[in-house]
């Protein structure tokens, strides 16, 4: 997975994420570009797929939403997500995308 565009920063990782609105559920859906593909089945209207973003990766991580931000891309498929509290190994080690 070391072709993934994850970095750590100084409290946590930002990773380059795809978003795939209106699927049928919530998953991990492997990798595109350097960017963790990651299926939403909230709509990409008023907002509704960034927050189901943002819950989605603090559910799986097992961190608060507000340890999860969108540092850019909140209009499009493409963006930067940043998770405190976790490192690189941390996000690498629970993500499969098998």
């Amino acid at each position: 997975m070391t072709d993934v565009d994850i970095k750590d920063d100084q409290d946590g990782v930002t990773i380059r994420v795809r978003i795939q609105p209106r699927a049928s559920k919530n998953q991990f859906a492997g990798i595109l570009d350097g960017a963790v593909k990651v299926r939403l089945s909230a709509p990409p209207v008023d907002g509704e797929a960034n927050d189901a973003c943002i819950k989605f990766f603090s559910s799986f991580f097992k961190v608060s939403a507000g340890s999860v931000k969108i540092l850019s891309g909140f209009t499009g498929k493409n963006k930067i997500i940043k998770i405190s509290g976790l490192s690189t190994e941390d996000v690498l080690s629970r993500i499969s995308l098998d």
